[in-house]
């Protein structure tokens, strides 16, 4: 989405199977966009039953690998998606007296766009910038993420801005002519693993 990294609050990083979410949210406190950093994530539908740890502490322990003080880091283990990430993450906020009115909210590029329809549902109410490690999509697969993967997975999500407004999850968002052939292009050719 491009926006601008603003000073707020709180940086939150929302759990996934991709540590580099995780580094490039504390280099974020770490240049001082925010004091604290929440990892949030205990076990979505790429990490369950092959993590045994849950995605807030695999996030936290990539976080002060890069450097950052553990006693910037808060754990939120409880959600399994994006939607429940800032639920609980809103709720740990408030149990702990840390008053969040402006945040960073990190993901993987792919999601930025989704992650925003769902903040804005979710926490209304909370000022958000939507950011997320600067990665090409065609350079985003790894060793442990291939190419194909990233596809199958990225099909998912965006089918997830479609339907998600229905569900009450999500604000409903245009999407262009263009990105609807080529989700329809995708699913033609099979991309189909993480459909809901």
């Amino acid at each position: 989405m491009n926006q601008p990294l603003q000073k707020c609050d709180v940086v939150i990083a929302m759990g996934s199977h991709d540590l580099r979410v995780a580094a490039y949210a504390a280099q974020l406190v770490l240049d001082g966009w925010a004091p604290l950093l929440i990892c949030s994530g205990g076990f979505g539908r790429l990490t369950s039953g092959i993590w045994q740890e849950s995605e807030a502490a695999r996030f936290a322990a990539a976080a002060v690998e890069k450097g950052l003080s553990q006693k910037k880091i808060i754990q939120e283990t409880r959600s399994t998606n994006t939607g429940e990430n800032l639920l609980f993450s809103k709720a740990l906020c408030a149990e702990q007296n840390i008053p969040v009115r402006t945040a960073l909210l990190v993901h993987k590029p792919y999601m930025e766009r989704r992650l925003w329809a769902a903040a804005l549902k979710i926490w209304p109410d909370l000022q958000a910038v939507i950011s997320s490690p600067p990665i090409p999509i065609e350079e985003y697969h790894t060793e442990d993420i291939s190419l194909e993967q990233v596809i199958h997975i990225l099909a998912g999500d965006f089918q997830r801005i479609l339907i998600y407004p229905e569900k009450g999850f999500a604000v409903p968002q245009p999407v262009p002519n263009e990105v609807m052939d080529a989700f329809d292009l995708l699913v033609l050719n099979d991309f189909t693993q993480h459909l809901v």
